[in-house]
């Protein structure tokens, strides 16, 4: 729910209620936080299966996020 959220957010998935992409960084960088919060207060009670997925979302959330503010600076 958090990782769909957060792409949303990023623009890289629809909004479920307007069915369009839209961007909000900070509502992205909310949920990739509480993901990582999630990720620090699980540490040793996952699966290695659980761990990994859940690495892999917090890394491709997380150059997401990099890659469109950097790009939204060079806007200004």
């Amino acid at each position: 729910m958090l990782y769909g959220d957060a792409m949303a957010n990023l623009g890289q998935a629809p909004d479920p209620t307007t069915g369009r992409p839209h961007v909000d960084l900070d509502q992205a960088r909310f949920a990739i936080d509480l993901l990582a919060m999630l990720q620090e207060k699980t540490r040793g009670n996952r699966t290695p299966d659980e761990s990994a997925v859940l690495e892999e979302m917090l890394t491709t959330l997380r150059m997401g996020y990099v890659r469109l503010s950097q790009s939204r600076r060079g806007d200004r």
